[in-house]
């Protein structure tokens, strides 16, 4: 490896390691690639306390830059979220192997036979913050997608992303898969985003995750495809029709259960016929578990301005205000939302099938916390990112999102006319 202080042919070096490992990669056996997930989850078990250790000093690190207690969050590890990030990687290693898989097939008059199959990306590139969890969750979907990845985590969360690559690591060489498959950029040295960016000979698609300072840069800047989303502005919408005490337990979850995920609820919509009654017992509800509330129409914690409606929040702060109807509600959440995530609470099916065809965000919910907007709770084990683009991947992106794929075509001799 070149000196650090090179990190324009450090860069150079990564990404031509990782494009000789992705010919490897794409032709690995399914059996070699599940087993290097499960062998990296049993590392992550066993070394738990140099993990945790490590996250400590990562910690400190956070304090001493005034993190916000929602980030602090975001960088915390303790045995239960290694516990989830190990069974994350097992449930990944079980899923079935999209590379290869037949997404359709048809015969042509001519006499072909056309399959469409599932092929890998390449090289991807996931620049992250604060999560560390991020360095397991991308290693190991990339790795299942057959995919190599370079990992450029946040300077927040560098002892602790050693930590668990270093458990990837592991699993590739046990499964004698090519060690450059996953690796993880070694400094803190923001030069290294500027050139993962412009690395269009070896990396194929760039993975954003973070806040929009982050985001806006990587898709303002990149020369590489990018998946990404730039905010998660969440709506709730209490329709007339709602269920009380379905509204009450999903608007205080998709507020409260953690404010800094991306699927965390900032924007509270009520009816104007419920809005005396459900609409400000949910205020009310919310004021009392430390939510700071700015609302119109409502009796909230302060009034609400026009810089609440489209913010981005990730704290213990929700806009919320009463519409006139669902029509209005969809309008709102047309001209401030970021096409991430958006739930309504009713029992009328007419209105859900107004507000599913209304919308176009990646993800619409019915009865259902927003912070359900996460791959593993979609049944991918875990999550690239969210993508909220209208590119082939939108929503939680896992390893079937990336992938891409190829035309395989038969004949018997057969020429054109």
């Amino acid at each position: 490896m070149k000196d650090l202080e090179d990190i324009a042919g450090m860069m150079a070096t990564i990404g031509a390691q990782a494009k000789a490992a992705s010919a490897a990669m794409a032709v690995a056996r399914p059996e070699a690639k599940r087993d290097a997930l499960l062998v990296a989850a049993e590392r992550v078990w066993e070394r738990r306390a140099q993990i945790l250790e490590a996250n400590a000093k990562d910690l400190d690190y956070g304090r001493d830059k005034g993190l916000s207690p929602a980030m602090m969050d975001r960088l915390a590890l303790d045995e239960d979220r290694l516990k989830a990030i190990m069974d994350g990687l097992r449930s990944i290693a079980a899923q079935d192997d999209p590379v290869g898989a037949e997404i359709d097939a048809w015969d042509m008059p001519s006499g072909l036979n056309i399959r469409r199959v599932r092929t890998p990306l390449g090289v991807i590139g996931v620049i992250y913050e604060s999560r560390p969890n991020v360095t397991a969750d991308a290693g190991a979907l990339c790795l299942k997608s057959g995919n190599c990845v370079i990992l450029r985590g946040g300077s927040e969360s560098f002892h602790s992303s050693r930590a668990l690559h270093a458990c990837l690591v592991d699993g590739l060489r046990a499964a004698k898969l090519p060690e450059h498959a996953i690796q993880l950029v070694p400094t803190r040295d923001r030069t290294a985003v500027g050139e993962m960016l412009t690395m269009t000979g070896t990396i194929d698609v760039i993975v954003p995750r973070g806040g929009k300072g982050l985001v806006g840069r990587v898709q303002a800047d990149a020369r590489v495809p990018v998946f990404a989303h730039l905010e998660g502005i969440c709506h709730i919408y209490v329709d007339k029709a709602a269920d009380p005490e379905k509204a009450s337990k999903v608007v205080m979850n998709a507020k409260t259960r953690r404010t800094g995920i991306c699927g965390a609820a900032e924007c509270l919509l009520v009816h104007a016929d419920v809005a005396a009654t459900l609409g400000q017992r949910l205020v009310d509800e919310l004021i009392a578990a430390g939510v700071e509330v700015r609302a119109e129409g409502l009796d909230g914690s302060v009034a609400a301005t026009e810089d609440d409606w489209g913010h981005e929040f990730l704290d213990m702060i929700i806009a919320a205000k009463v519409v006139p109807d669902q029509a209005a509600a969809i309008d709102h959440i047309h001209r401030y939302g970021s096409n991430h995530t958006e739930a309504i609470i009713t029992e009328d099916p007419e209105a859900v099938a107004a507000f599913f065809n209304g919308l176009d965000s990646a993800i619409l919910m019915h009865n259902a916390s927003t912070q359900f907007a996460d791959g593993g709770e979609f049944g991918m084990g875990a999550e690239i990112g969210i993508a909220t683009g209208k590119m082939h991947a939108r929503g939680p992106v896992g390893a079937e999102q990336l992938t891409s794929f190829k035309y395989l075509v038969t004949g018997d001799g057969t020429v054109r006319p």
